[in-house]
């Protein structure tokens, strides 16, 4: 926690903590967890009638490692996994780190464009994926792009596309041609391997490669954050310390493991305390989370704001006795204040937290401390995090006086490696000293407690989904009929933000908003693909030609205000 200082100070704090650094790898720490508290609970997944103890989630996680050894994969491999939330998803994210693999994290949402790049991106040398969820044929798009698979044989595909990738695991008891059962890799495991297992624990450093996580980029495609065994242990372990979690604490997982907040925040705080892993289902919904949190008697509930909204608004939601809640955290994007006020009073969550971060920092740098008044809650993220340092600068890069706006920057061992393979983006990310900087606009208190006002990069929080508008506006580009386009976030009442982009069609060419969705279909994320459609002759342009996005989020955003008063 930082101390208070007179509002000339400069926006500059650093989390002191007399709790040190985890100095091990995930195996490592893992293997203690398991010793400490065997035979407590590790992880209920309720779709699947799952309920394993820190010991049995041990076996399976041992025999998987194991497995994948010995189908050819070494320490330091890529193998990515695609798959909304389940049990075989811990038992991947567990076992990879043990045998040394890089565990690539591949948004379920993906279509065959963003698929194939990532694949390719970091060179995947296999891949877990599901069979289906939702409107989404995992295996369906994987032949797409490598329809090899079908006269190949399990962990020998050679796809031309897909030129890195071997072996493709798939979750579900009936594998398609040329790919494994996830269930067998189990049986794939021999003495052997395991001795193997127990050799590369001793040579594994807490600094090496661990996970790699695609974030959008502001030009470009994704960039593939590379984070280590000692980033993200030690933010699982901070989080889990901050929110005083122990293993009684049962912590309820709604958030998708793909990404940080379930797989770090989530998972590797349960690790780090003993705590048990509660899975509501294979992807949010409110009525299954609220089931859980009161049949399981979860004492700890993640969530973006709308989520908790959506909790709330549920029509059976005074049915649920919630009183075993006590914490959890809200990440994403601002929670308003009445929301706070209801999860405080109608969802027992008393000690609910703020957190920011991103996935670079592996990914919280602030968050709000338990006793923290509602205004902190609400109008703030917290205060640095234990072991990290953190600025707000100007555009020069000059520390800003407390009280003024600045770009949010943050340094220490939540840093990333870097972008997987690209050496310059990283270099405009982490700067000479080690400083990530964010792109976000921040002010900081008299306290040290900041606030997110703003974004230089032109990010759209869609959901808790952070979209980056110039990689819509580049896959849009491909379509013939589209001249130019602008994509940006418009107000929404349900998701905070929503995508809508102005298009420029080309001379002769025939084009309508259903078009541009219907190209978009199976390609990119379903929340990527622009809900607001435009098509324009002119943008709003300066005198150099600079197009002025800000004029045509006002102009939509005004159109959507008055629409929405007619049919109100």
């Amino acid at each position: 926690m930082t101390t208070r200082a007179p509002s000339y100070a400069p926006s500059y704090a650093h989390g002191t903590s007399g709790t040190p650094l985890l100095g091990e790898t995930i195996g490592a720490h893992f293997d203690r967890t398991v010793a400490r508290w065997g035979d407590r609970p590790a992880l209920i997944a309720r779709q699947q009638d799952v309920r394993w103890s820190w010991r049995q989630l041990a076996e399976k996680v041992d025999a998987f490692a194991a497995g994948l050894l010995a189908l050819g994969l070494s320490p330091g491999d890529r193998i990515g996994i695609w798959s909304p939330n389940n049990a075989e998803w811990v038992v991947t994210q567990f076992a990879t780190a043990k045998a040394g693999l890089i565990l690539v994290n591949i948004n379920p949402a993906y279509r065959l464009a963003e698929l194939e790049y990532a694949l390719n991106k970091v060179g995947c040398k296999a891949i877990v994926t599901a069979t289906s969820f939702k409107t989404s044929d995992y295996i369906g798009m994987l032949t797409t792009l490598a329809p090899e698979l079908a006269t190949s044989s399990p962990g020998n595909l050679h796809c031309s596309r897909l030129p890195e990738l071997r072996l493709v695991i798939q979750i579900g008891p009936e594998p398609a041609p040329g790919t494994l059962a996830f269930e067998q890799i189990y049986d794939h495991r021999s003495t052997v391997e395991h001795a193997s297992l127990a050799e590369i624990a001793l040579r594994l450093q807490f600094d090496d490669p661990i996970n790699i996580q695609f974030t959008s980029g502001t030009t470009g495609q994704p960039k593939g954050a590379t984070l280590t065994h000692h980033n993200i242990l030690n933010n699982g372990f901070l989080i889990g310390e901050r929110m005083r979690y122990t293993e009684a604490d049962k912590v309820c997982i709604p958030v998708p493991l793909y990404h940080c907040f379930g797989m770090v925040i989530g998972n590797l705080a349960c690790l780090t305390h003993g705590s048990t892993m509660v899975l509501p289902g294979e992807g949010f919904d409110p009525l299954a989370t609220l089931s859980t949190v009161a049949d399981e008697r979860c004492t700890s509930l993640y969530g973006v704001p709308t989520m908790f909204i959506a909790e709330l608004d549920h029509p059976e939601f005074a049915s649920f006795d919630l009183s075993s809640l006590r914490t959890g955290v809200m990440a994403g994007s601002p929670c308003p204040v009445e929301v706070m006020r209801r999860c405080i009073r109608d969802m027992n969550l008393s000690e609910m937290t703020i957190a920011y971060g991103m996935t670079e920092t592996s990914p919280v740098s602030t968050q709000t401390l338990i006793g923290d008044s509602l205004e902190k809650q609400t109008e703030t993220v917290g205060c640095a995090h234990p072991h990290v340092e953190i600025k707000i600068v100007d555009a020069e890069g000059r520390i800003v006086p407390r009280g003024s706006t600045g770009e949010f920057c943050t340094r220490g061992y939540s840093v990333m490696l870097g972008y997987w393979n690209d050496a310059e983006r990283t270099t405009e990310a982490v700067d000479r000293h080690g400083w990530m900087h964010t792109g976000d606009l921040a002010t900081m208190d008299a306290d040290g407690y900041c606030n997110i006002v703003g974004r230089i990069k032109d990010m759209v929080i869609r959901g808790g989904e952070n979209i980056y508008p110039r990689e819509i506006e580049e896959f849009l580009y491909r379509h013939p009929a589209i001249l130019d386009v602008q994509v940006f976030g418009v107000p929404d009442p349900r998701y905070g933000e929503e995508l809508c982009a102005w298009i420029k069609v080309r001379a002769g060419a025939t084009l309508s908003p259903e078009d541009v969705k219907s190209f978009c279909q199976g390609q990119i994320a379903h929340y990527k693909i622009p809900r607001h459609i435009r098509l324009v002759d002119e943008f709003p342009m300066t005198v150099t030609g600079k197009v002025q996005k800000f004029i045509m989020r006002q102009q939509m955003s005004d159109e959507l205000a008055r629409s929405a008063t007619r049919t109100a």
